[in-house]
């Protein structure tokens, strides 16, 4: 249920044309929140071999990413197609307004974990065998908000596996650097959906779905989002030490946590207009400044 802030006012276009429906679908997907997950994969990947992999193998998992994730987020709409219908915030999606229909869904939710399934194929034997618990994971998330307050964990585990599955891509194992990276994003993730929650409480108390925000209130929930933060750097800075790592990494982390301490700046209990800065922009920065400066260690190390 999570995704940018939309705007109830807007009026949906039918996505007859063959443009309205790829534009509906990449909305549907939300495509511009790869931000968040793609540098982290490159960077375990770029761990993996303390360089920059081959090209082949770069190819490959991004397909393998971009599969995965199109997978989670329209099944995502699917299982949340109702939930969506009814919130003011979510009801002009794709999926509530008619713009795709339920058969497209489907069928694009197999298309793309079967793309996923052959990319990780293509990659290497490890992979492949992992790649229909990856699909599980990614799918369990959707019906978490029915049984658990911390769904914005499970979310975040869904990103967290991204520079682990990397590193098993590239290597055919992992480590203890790529666990606690992977740890790292879990939390990163978890907190600032946790922020992103917030707007959703008194729906979420009305419709009996379960979130730190409903369980702690919004006080309490900037709260343990900043824990997460905090541990979320914690474990960066094991990261790079556990790979040797040099000053333009560390140079990146302390920029990472400005970041995070502006991000909850942004957000108070008495004011969330600029959760939308807070969630997107901010955590689009941290990602894309993390990848740059940690790669620029790794290349240059």
């Amino acid at each position: 249920m999570s995704g940018p802030l939309e705007n109830p006012a807007a009026t949906p276009r039918p996505a007859n044309g063959v443009l309205r429906k790829l534009l509906a679908t990449l909305e549907m997907i939300k495509f511009e929140h790869s931000v968040f997950a793609m540098p982290f994969a490159l960077t375990g990947a770029m761990l993996a071999v303390h360089g920059w992999p081959p090209w082949r193998q770069v190819f490959w998992l991004i397909v393998a990413m971009v599969g995965a994730r199109s997978a989670a987020m329209t099944f995502n709409r699917i299982a949340d197609r109702k939930y969506d219908a009814a919130n003011p915030r979510t009801r002009l999606r794709a999926l509530p307004t008619g713009q795709l229909s339920l058969r497209f869904a489907v069928g694009f939710t197999a298309v793309s974990a079967a793309l996923l399934v052959l990319a990780a194929y293509e990659l290497n034997r490890l992979a492949f065998e992992l790649s229909p618990a990856a699909l599980a994971i990614l799918m369990l998330y959707s019906y978490t908000k029915r049984f658990t307050l911390w769904s914005h964990v499970v979310l975040g585990a869904c990103l967290g596996m991204s520079p682990i599955a990397a590193w098993i891509a590239l290597r055919g194992d992992v480590s203890v650097g790529a666990l606690l990276l992977g740890a790292a994003v879990t939390l990163w993730v978890g907190g600032f959906d946790i922020l992103y929650a917030c707007q959703d409480l008194e729906f979420d108390r009305a419709s009996g779905l379960h979130s730190i925000p409903r369980r702690f209130g919004i006080k309490g929930a900037l709260a343990v989002s900043a824990a997460l933060h905090v541990l979320t750097f914690a474990l960066l800075v094991a990261v790079a030490r556990i790979e040797h790592l040099g000053w333009i990494a560390a140079a990146g982390l302390a920029a990472v946590g400005g970041l995070l301490a502006w991000e909850h700046a942004l957000v108070k209990p008495s004011d969330l207009s600029r959760l939308n800065a807070a969630f997107f922009t901010v955590n689009g920065y941290v990602s894309l400044l993390f990848f740059a400066t940690w790669a620029a260690d790794i290349l240059l190390h």
